[in-house]
Formats: structure tokens, sequence, C-alpha cells
């Protein structure tokens, strides 16, 4: 039988693979599992439950509230709200877990359910199996006094805001700010963050019906925030996906700023400050070389990580560090959030711009972005990678490259396809290599 949970949570078509049946089957076996040190110490067990605004949230959760209060567990409800307000609120109330329902970037039909251990950190493989077991097991079910209670936690809301503010080094005073929230959970909240800490704000994207989330708008298209940016002359835009733990941004250009910009931002900003911890950046191999080498001129070190946003909470967590993320704009400022949050990451790329007197194209120009080529082989066994003549064209792509290139060789982990991504300071130079390794690859591993 294949895994239940994926890299973050799980994950589906909604009413297909993520129904109401196994939203409650999940529900009951996380009570068991991460309720059970609270009723070891004689205590009834709570848990946070959100959802993102998708219009298979409500029934889902739900689904999670009666799994869990049937379990015995007092629910918080917080309704619809980012999931890295669930999981700084499952921190903020000393709950045993969270729950959040968000198939994050993914369209209106997918949903998913995403579990949050005490803290709000991410669950460790070993519990994730511990609650698949569970799934096999007898609910709990207790009776009379010792259900759980599911109540709405009224003030989820300005808990989380006020958090948000208590992150930022200085005021957004004077800036004018253009917020997508991707018709997603931040519609309400990202817009007051970045008003309170005084900013002007114009707001798209923030009209959720529950089917248009992520819907030509968003983190995963621009091109909306673009035209708003030009047409209110507004210093940058904010792009948050549909649940919020991701950010991308637009430069008063129109210009975008990717991940790997924001992270560079962010990273010279707190080595100014004393807050980057042994000065050190922790991204994924798909990281910009252009980040690595600005990175390397500021003295700061960079970590690489396999890709998964939860590789990067690994090591940061292992380690101490404290920012890290993705080029798809998923950053983890791990002295204020447990997991990827795209409100508070853009609001201190803003708090950077305030305090520098810097345009946002000037701060994101810091790093030189290197033109970048990725290749989808498809229909190729992803297990021979290393096949010798492969990686014979890799070994004279790189020594071509030099130290202004590089090239990387994954195999998907879901498909049978292998990714070629080449860098190099042309274009054209990117391009043809890509092209050559591919058609090497398709040659040698077709199956």
């Amino acid at each position: 039988m294949a895994r239940l949970f994926g890299t973050d949570g799980v994950r589906g078509l909604a009413n297909g693979f993520i129904t109401a049946e196994l939203a409650l089957k999940i529900a009951q076996a996380a009570a068991r599992v991460l309720g059970e040190d609270a009723r070891k110490a004689g205590r009834r067990p709570k848990a946070v439950l959100a959802r993102d605004p998708r219009i298979s949230g409500k029934f889902l959760a739900s689904a999670v509230a009666s799994g869990l209060a049937s379990s015995g567990i007092d629910v918080y409800d917080a309704g619809v709200v980012p999931t890295p307000a669930a999981a700084f609120l499952t921190a903020d109330i000393d709950a045993d877990f969270g729950v959040m329902i968000s198939a994050s970037h993914n369209p209106a039909p997918d949903n998913g359910i995403k579990i949050f251990a005490a803290g709000g950190h991410k669950l460790e493989d070993r519990i994730e199996d511990e609650i698949e077991a569970a799934l096999e097991l007898e609910p709990l079910l207790p009776i009379g006094a010792t259900v759980g209670h599911v109540s709405r936690f009224a003030d989820a809301e300005d808990r989380y805001l006020v958090h948000l503010l208590k992150a930022l080094p200085n005021r957004l005073n004077g800036l004018t700010v253009v917020v997508d929230c991707a018709n997603g959970a931040a519609s309400s909240v990202s817009p007051d963050a970045f008003r309170d800490a005084g900013a002007k704000v114009i707001v798209i994207g923030a009209n959720p019906d529950g089917l248009n989330i992520n819907e030509g708008c968003g983190s995963t298209h621009l091109s909306a925030l673009q035209a708003a940016v030009l047409e209110h002359k507004a210093d940058a835009g904010v792009a948050h996906d549909g649940d919020a733990d991701r950010c991308l941004m637009v430069d008063h250009t129109g210009a975008i700023v990717d991940g790997d910009q924001i992270m560079a931002i962010l990273a010279l900003s707190m080595k100014a400050r004393g807050e980057l911890a042994r000065n050190t950046l922790v991204a994924t191999v798909m990281s910009n070389l252009g980040l690595k080498i600005a990175m390397k001129q500021a003295g700061i070190t960079m970590l690489e990580t396999s890709v998964g946003d939860r590789y990067v909470l690994e090591e940061i967590r292992a380690n101490g560090y404290t920012l890290g993320g993705e080029q798809s704009g998923h950053v983890i400022l791990s002295h204020f959030a447990t997991t990827g949050d795209g409100v508070l990451t853009g609001m201190r790329v803003m708090a950077e711009v305030a305090k520098s007197g810097k345009t946002l194209r000037d701060l994101a120009g810091q790093i030189e972005i290197y033109p970048q080529v990725l290749i989808n082989v498809k229909g190729v066994d992803r297990d021979r990678v290393n096949d010798e003549l492969v990686q014979a064209a890799v070994q004279e792509a790189e020594a071509d490259l030099g130290e202004t290139g590089r090239v990387l060789l994954r195999a998907s982990g879901t498909e049978p396809l292998i990714r070629v991504m080449v860098e190099a300071a042309e274009m054209g130079q990117a391009q043809g290599w890509a092209d050559r390794i591919a058609r090497v690859v398709e040659k040698q591993l077709a199956q």
C-alpha cells in the first residue's frame, strides 16, 4: 500500500481521494497518536483547526472536527486563516497539535489535510507512520463528559496579526503595496497586516467564492499583480498562494522578484541586524547559482538541501539556523515562524525597503540571476540517472560552463521523468546544453 502522507500532508481531489470519511478517520487516528501525552498527564487534549476558503473545506473541516471531538479532543476552530497562522496558533495556545485543511497552490477541486505537532512544527515521518498505522485501529470513542468540545477560536486572526506586527523591525509608513491574496486564506489578514504596519494597501484577489482560489491570481499567476502595481504606481506588489505560506513579489517596474531574490534581501538585512544565525542561509539545490555567488561575496554561507521545504526546515531545526527557503517563495524565518509564512516574508522585505530608502528593484539587484533552463524528459527510466553516457554529457557541460554555470539532473519522485536543469551566464549557452543533455537522457534511458 502506498504511503498516505506525501511531502506536505495528505492531498488529492476532494470527494475523490480526500473524502469526508477519510478526513474523519485521519482525525481519529491523529487524536489517538498526538493526544496520548495529554491523556497520560491527566488532561484533555486540545487541537487547533483551520482551513482555506475552497468549497470543500467546510465539509472536510466538519469531518475533522467530528473525528477529533468524538475522540475526546477539544477543538478550537479558527475558520479561514493562512497555514502559517494555524501553525502559530497551535504553539500560541499550547495545543497538542493542529490541523489545516488546504491544498495550498493547487486548483479549487483539490484539498488536503496537513497536521502540525505541538509547537506548530511539521510532523516527523515516524509520527506520520504512527498515524497511518492507527487508521487500522478502532477509534477511541469516549462517552459522556469525556467527549471533546468544538468551539469557535474567536480571536485567532487578531492573535496572528499581533504576532506579525511584533515580528517587524520597523514600520512601513510611506509605502504603497499591492497585495494579491489568490482568493485564498490571506484575503482578510494580509491586507490588514500591511495596513496596520503603516502601508497604503491596494488589494486584489481577495474575493473568495470557494471556487476561484489560485485562479488567474496569486503567486502562480503574477500578471494581474504586475498590472496593478503599474496602474497604482505602487512601490511593490506581494503575491500569496492559496494558503499564504508562500510569497513572490513585483517591484515598481513590474519585474518579478522571486524566492531567491527575496532570500538574498532577507539574508543581507538579517546579517546587518545580527539576526542571521552563524551567517548561514539554507536553500535547495534548485536555487539560482547567482544566489550562491551573492551570498559568498557577502560572507554568508549557503547550505543546499534536497528540493522541498521540509528538507529546508529539517536543516534549520537541526542546526538552529534562522533563514531558509525555496525559489518558489516558501521562506522560513525561524525566529518568528515554524513554517513558511508568505505574509511575514512580504512584510519583512517591505520593512527593509522602508528602512533602507532603496527600491525593491535596487534590493533585488543585489543578486544577479543567472539564466536557468529546466527540461522535463518524460518516458525514461528515472532509476538510471547515473548512466555512463548521460554522466559524460553532464561532465562535458560542466567543464564548458566552469564557475559561471552548473548542471543538475534530478529524477522525479512521483513521475517517470528526469529533470534536466542548466544554468549559465548566457541564456543561449544554458539552452544549448540543456537541449543536448536532454537528448542524451531521452536516447539512453528510454523505457
